[in-house]
């Protein structure tokens, strides 16, 4: 289908200033999850391409720090207002590639441009204001970590890129950024607002190729000195052995298997509604997309009605489409994986209530899927259904239903709904995660902080503390 701002750009490479869309290495294909069709082509890079962004940013970083941070700050805010008027052009690249709704697309591109602006605005305050001094003229100063590493996930293809390069540059530190190659155009043209805005030659490069082969090379490189991941936690769980064999600091945001407890005062009619429209945004593929939906005994059977009703309503199709609610899954990777999580969970016992199918042959669509009788040691509580799959399930008291949110290696995100402002709280005190949303899916803002704990990761991106991850601290003792 064709959309007025629907072309797609010439993919590239970005390394020392120059825009390179023919490496000799070959090409990876890039498809539309719509229909499955191939859409473009995407260089690879060679090791002498990354040694040719890592000189790069040798050369160029330590002229990238001693720009004045207000200066640093204007160029990001000049990027961010590029990034606003092509938002248009941008979303239909995003939807494309990746198959999110066209306004969900327009929503990421203007709420990364959001964030590159707080980012800016942020460093200026934390460079500038809390230049701390101590006794004797001695002197304590924030300063850049280096040139930062940075990975970066298909399934928010502008935002998590924008996060991460807007931190390293608002900090002073120059960044390479190695994007998904499924949704590389998104990456390009948020590349391209920071080099249009004047962001100097090798302080941002951009790198595409074999995943595993280019985080090895860059995190053994002496010239990258932090890294930032946001992907899986087998792929985060290596890099972040390999960097810690070098010393180098990370930030690890990994998956979630995110729990919803619904106390027994809550309105399921008016909860099932805000799940739906939480849980099958993006098809369900958000970090801190919900999963496990704990629901009072006395409620469950009115909970799984609502939430059935409210799933059939959405409106499915391809993403460039008026007035589509879901589209499809991002790979053909993505669609096997959940058609093989949702069979086996049916084989070992559980119910389907809605969905549990492909829709159509044409594309990765994957129906919204409801579940319940899930056993504790199931498929789908050991594996992140990171798709349009939630799990249902009844609680007696608020302290199981507790226990059950916090019974699982993951804690990136959990939800609490409910009428008492004491109660939800209470709960939320106890949720073992690193974000919690009482009555909202909404947890994602460019001032708080974002990351989880146990298998989630750690360090934090977002907020005062993100934009600390990529400062260190100096001391001048006199």
């Amino acid at each position: 289908m064709d959309h007025p701002a629907s072309s797609y750009p010439v993919l590239s490479l970005h390394i020392a200033g120059q825009w390179i869309d023919d490496t000799g290495n070959g090409f990876i294909p890039v498809f539309d999850p719509a229909t499955g069709r191939q859409i473009s082509q995407l260089p690879k890079a060679t090791e002498r391409h990354l040694e040719m962004a890592l000189a790069a940013a040798a050369n160029a970083g330590s002229g990238w720090a001693a720009v004045p941070v207000r200066e640093r700050a204007a160029l990001l805010r000049a990027a961010a207002l590029l990034l606003r008027g092509r938002a248009e052009t941008i979303a239909a690249m995003v939807t494309m590639e990746q198959g999110k709704p066209l306004a969900e697309a327009r929503s990421e591109v203007l709420r990364s441009a959001d964030l590159i602006e707080w980012n800016a605005d942020a460093a200026v305050a934390l460079m500038e204001d809390e230049g701390l001094r101590a006794e004797g003229g001695s002197s304590i100063a924030l300063v850049p970590v280096g040139t930062v590493a940075a990975f970066t996930p298909w399934n928010v293809p502008v935002l998590s890129p924008a996060r991460k390069v807007s931190m390293a540059l608002a900090a002073g530190c120059a960044c390479i950024l190695k994007p998904a190659e499924e949704t590389p155009a998104s990456a390009v043209e948020l590349v391209r607002a920071f080099v249009d805005a004047g962001v100097p030659a090798g302080v941002l490069g951009l790198v595409f190729g074999d995943p595993a082969s280019i985080s090895d090379h860059l995190i053994r490189s002496p010239v990258i000195r932090k890294v930032t991941f946001t992907g899986s936690v087998p792929v985060g769980k290596h890099l972040a052995a390999l960097a810690g064999s070098f010393m180098k600091p990370v930030t690890m945001e990994l998956g979630g298997h995110n729990p919803v407890l619904i106390l027994q005062d809550a309105d399921v009619r008016h909860v099932a509604k805000a799940a739906a429209m939480g849980k099958f945004r993006n098809a369900g593929q958000i970090c801190t997309s919900p999963t496990r939906f704990y629901v009072h005994t006395s409620q469950f059977d009115d909970f799984v009605e609502a939430f059935a009703a409210e799933t059939a309503a959405l409106r499915i199709g391809n993403g460039l489409e008026a007035d589509v609610q879901m589209g499809p899954v991002a790979s053909e990777r993505r669609l096997t994986a959940l058609q093989k999580l949702v069979s086996e969970t049916l084989r070992e016992g559980a119910k389907l209530i809605a969905g549990g199918a492909r829709i159509g042959e044409e594309g990765y669509f994957y129906a919204p899927t409801l579940l319940t009788d899930i056993g504790p040691d199931s498929t789908f509580m050991r594996e992140e259904p990171f798709g349009p799959v939630a799990g249902i399930f009844p609680y007696d008291t608020t302290a199981e239903g507790l226990a059950l949110c916090n019974a699982s290696s993951l804690g990136l995100a959990a939800y609490v709904f409910g009428t008492s402002d004491a109660e939800t709280g209470k709960v939320a005190s106890g949720m073992e995660s690193g974000i919690v949303g009482i009555n909202s899916f909404s947890v994602s803002r460019p001032d708080l902080p974002f990351g989880g704990v146990k298998d989630s990761g750690y360090g934090r991106e977002g907020g005062i503390e993100g934009l600390k991850a990529f400062l260190v601290t100096r001391v001048v003792a006199r």
